[in-house]
């Protein structure tokens, strides 16, 4: 199944419980725009490198729109479509002022040196300046991407515009970034699971995690749990997966990941088959590295009690329904990794005002707002006799249809819509 049939098929559930009609769903299921581009860049060696560009904008309803850019090779414009969707629905279940985007180049970054990134990323902002900007769509960093990619966006960005460090969130703290901001997927997923547990009166002290992933979500996530006390016992990343039933040492993981570049050959725990990652006995499986892990092929198998998704659609529709049905709690990835694009609206909000906020502010801030969403979920979940990801979507399509129809954009027609019940 491709990544925007699914993510219209849980799209389409929520909206036929809403009781919306053809008409605003066709309207909130249709991006604004979708923007390619060619990006021709003279490489290292001399020879010239094309690459393709995507940017879709998904809606504006509610705000300037937002989300990340992408820079990897299988980037193609039906995954942007779906994740400039989902951004949608995330941001307004975060209640952030904001609409949503997704964007990325078709590259490898592994196998283009600093200086050519930093060619593809400028040329690909020559091409998609006119369209971006503090009020209009604000992109930030995603996989493949990071702070510095970020930087580079808001210099050439400033070459057309001035300086404008609103332009882009995720940036270095030195170019107007935000404190906690690399780490604010992974704090609110923390956040997530202490409620999550606290709602299912399970200690996290006494709780065994086991997580997909040791990039920017999947390790900091760990490091948060591991901090709490929690036992992570079983970790993954590109170059496999580890397993230690009495837990993982997280940061000596961390320091070692580092070191080496990955967490193969790591002597605190023993090797796993990747695979065996999401099957592998314990309370929480959290998925934070690719979409598309948890299928109808491999869900029978997991032994986990909950599910808290960090990545970005990483369970397929029919793995959904049948853990819906074994009362398997899956908290939904529009909720779950809200973090990151909650602290990117602090950082535009701090770049609009020219005022910096501390470290414990963000983290306040960051946990008022997961929580104040979590409980309007867990509300409509129980109003409406539905599992959290069809709450979650309700929440988010009711807002986006309200301001739609407020805002007058479609014509007389166009219904007002009240929200779930």
């Amino acid at each position: 199944m491709r990544a925007s049939e699914a993510t219209n098929h849980y799209f389409q559930r929520a909206a036929k419980q809403l009781g919306l009609g053809s008409r605003i769903e066709t309207v909130l299921m249709t991006p604004r725009r979708e923007v390619k581009v060619e990006i021709v860049v003279e490489l290292d060696n001399g020879e010239l490198g094309v690459f393709k560009g995507f940017r879709v904008q998904h809606d504006n309803s509610r705000g300037p729109m937002k989300g990340g850019l992408r820079f990897h090779h299988e980037v193609d414009p039906d995954e942007v479509n779906s994740l400039a969707s989902l951004m949608t629905w995330k941001t307004a279940v975060a209640n952030i002022p904001y609409g949503g985007a997704k964007g990325g180049v078709s590259c490898d970054p592994s196998k283009l040196s600093h200086s050519e990134l930093q060619k593809v990323t400028r040329a690909f902002v020559d091409e998609i300046h006119d369209i971006i900007g503090p009020g209009l769509d604000i992109p930030a960093p995603d996989m493949g991407s990071n702070s510095q990619t970020m930087a580079w966006i808001v210099d050439q960005y400033s070459k057309y515009h001035g300086w404008t460090p609103a332009v882009v969130t995720g940036k270095p703290i030195e170019l107007g970034g935000s404190e906690g901001r690399e780490q604010a997927t992974g704090q609110g997923l923390f956040f997530t699971a202490e409620a999550v547990l606290a709602d299912h009166k399970m200690d996290i002290k006494e709780t065994t995690f086991a997580i997909q992933g040791f990039g920017n979500v999947g390790s900091w996530t760990a490091h948060f749990i591991h901090q709490a006390g929690g036992k992570i016992v079983a970790i993954s990343d590109l170059s496999g997966a580890i397993h230690n039933k009495d837990g993982i040492d997280i940061d000596a993981l961390m320091r070692y990941s580092r070191e080496q570049g990955s967490i193969k050959g790591f002597g605190g725990a023993e090797s796993i088959a990747a695979e065996n990652l999401l099957l592998t006995q314990c309370d929480v499986l959290i998925p934070a590295a690719l979409g598309n892990v948890i299928t109808g092929e491999n869900v029978k198998d997991i032994r986990a009690k909950i599910i808290i998704e960090g990545a970005n659609g990483p369970t397929t529709p029919d793995a959904d329904e049948y853990l819906i049905k074994r009362n398997v709690p899956i908290v939904p990835d529009i909720f779950a990794n809200a973090g990151g694009v909650i602290v990117s609206y602090f950082e535009w909000v701090q770049n609009v005002q020219q005022f910096r906020w501390r470290l414990d502010r963000v983290n306040q801030e960051l946990k008022l707002l997961m929580l104040d969403a979590y409980g309007e979920i867990k509300a409509l979940a129980k109003s409406n006799e539905c599992d959290l990801r069809t709450a979650a979507f309700l929440l988010g399509i009711s807002r986006v249809a309200r301001a739609t129809a407020l805002r007058g954009l479609e014509n007389e027609s166009f219904c007002m819509v009240n929200g779930p019940h």
